[in-house]
């Protein structure tokens, strides 16, 4: 087993290693010449739309919440590049995502119905008669008047 497994097996909300594919890409930044020739960023990308990791619900509020990192296809990509090692980029690319999956488990709250109080509703009459009063000033004035 590789110290990169064993830092996840803990993370419930990691989907199996088989069902995410990882590429290297070049960053660039600070480190020199040595930028210009290693993959240390990498990009991840996990298929959540024809997973069975988890139920139809989560599903949908994952691909709501990854935004503009899932594709057409539901493949969401999250690319990780804040390290200049390529082993610190992958574990973070893993960490995001199971935070967003993490995220997309938590169900919303249902909202409770409330009424407006007396005073709410009395305060909502006198703003619509000034609202009215002004109004009515920028009528044409009859002829009677």
């Amino acid at each position: 087993m590789t110290p990169m497994s064993e830092t996840f097996s803990t993370s419930r909300f990691l989907p199996p290693e088989e069902e995410l594919d990882e590429r290297f890409i070049l960053t660039g930044g600070p480190g020199g010449q040595h930028v210009n020739r290693t993959e240390t960023g990498v990009q991840l990308r996990f298929d959540a739309a024809h997973t069975e990791f988890f139920d139809d619900a989560v599903r949908s509020r994952l691909l709501k919440l990854a935004g503009k990192r899932v594709n057409k296809d539901g493949v969401i990509t999250i690319e990780a590049r804040r390290f200049r090692s390529q082993h610190r980029n992958r574990v973070d690319a893993r960490e995001r995502l199971a935070r967003l999956i993490e995220q997309a488990h938590q169900a919303p709250k249902k909202r409770k119905k409330t009424q407006p109080s007396r005073a709410a509703k009395a305060r909502m009459r006198r703003k619509q008669q000034r609202r009215k009063e002004i109004k009515g000033t920028r009528r044409k004035p009859r002829l009677d008047d």
